[in-house]
């Protein structure tokens, strides 16, 4: 494998939009481009929006979602990705021909649709119906998966794609600075974004804090560490719907370090380039190789057994 470069991108979407969503994607994606990016990856939802969706009935949801590949939004998205040369990775509802609904995270290049994955634990909207299948696709000679926000907090899906081949997940969010039974979690007043300029250092201390990326690094690195894998994290800065997030779309490497982020109150990309060294380098490929599955194989397997009922509001962690 040859080195290859990421960019992960963080924006403000506006809800429903898809036209002002996809020429945000187009900037970006020229300035990945210019800067020598062979990909570049946004956000879950990016070409929709995200958490207005909360309200929307049936066929609302409906309206919104489209066909992919042959949708206007995938039409375009291959579009940009063949205007610039990147390969883009953006997320949209869907929807088939029985009706049934979906979320996924589409990869497209110039040629069209590469990979298509549909989150396993949607729950922004009850019409959404869960994925049922891992994708692990080629990229320029690295093998790739994708996890959409929620998927990434179950830890057997990481384990599960990275057995499956993937040194690179793609883990588009719309996450943090939401209420959760976590100690000091909860949501950022909007009224700090809108009086950002004048005084950054408190909203910096909001999206900084456990609200936001301390929250954020409890665990993301040690997907990464853990399965010797390269983790783009994309997510939203800015208000989305009436909630506000913070961005830090970022790159981990397999040695669980942060090699790029973003850091602006702004539409944003962040650059890394990817080394194979750092695959077999890092711990976490020895302690797979280390594995004994026939110690824990069929523990791992059994169905839990908790009644517990998840709701979408807390469940964003």
């Amino acid at each position: 494998m040859k080195n290859l470069t990421i960019a992960t991108a963080q924006f403000e979407n506006q809800s429903g939009d898809k036209s002002y969503n996809l020429s945000i994607i187009d900037k970006l994606a020229a300035n990945a481009a210019a800067n020598g990016a062979d990909v570049i990856s946004f956000h879950e939802c990016s070409v929709t929006g995200y958490t207005f969706a909360r309200h929307l009935d049936k066929n609302q949801m409906l309206d919104l979602a489209e066909f992919v590949p042959d949708g206007p939004s995938t039409q375009r998205l291959i579009d940009i990705a063949r205007k610039h040369n990147i390969t883009i990775l953006a997320g949209l509802f869907e929807k088939d021909a029985d009706n049934n609904i979906y979320k996924p995270q589409i990869c497209v290049d110039k040629n069209g649709l590469k990979a298509k994955f549909r989150k396993l634990h949607p729950f922004i909207n009850p019409h959404i119906t869960p994925g049922s299948e891992y994708v692990v696709f080629d990229l320029h000679g690295w093998k790739c998966s994708i996890l959409i926000c929620y998927d990434n907090n179950i830890i057997e899906n990481v384990r599960a794609v990275k057995l499956l081949g993937a040194d690179i997940i793609f883990m588009p969010h719309v996450t943090m600075c939401t209420p959760s039974t976590r100690p000091g979690a909860g949501f950022v007043d909007p009224k700090l974004w809108e009086n950002r300029e004048a005084d950054p250092t408190s909203l910096r201390q909001e999206f900084d804090g456990l609200k936001g990326r301390a929250w954020l690094m409890k665990w993301l690195p040690a997907r990464a560490y853990d399965n010797a894998i390269y983790a783009v994290f994309s997510n939203p800065i800015g208000m989305d719907d009436d909630q506000l997030k913070n961005g830090c779309s970022m790159i981990i490497d397999p040695f669980g370090d942060v090699i790029a982020e973003c850091r602006r109150f702004d539409n944003e990309i962040a650059i890394a380039t990817l080394t194979p060294q750092k695959l077999t380098d890092a711990g976490g490929y020895r302690y797979i190789k280390a594995r004994r599955p026939e110690l824990y194989g069929d523990i791992i397997a059994q169905p839990h057994h908790s009644e517990q009922k998840v709701v979408w509001m807390n469940a964003q962690e």
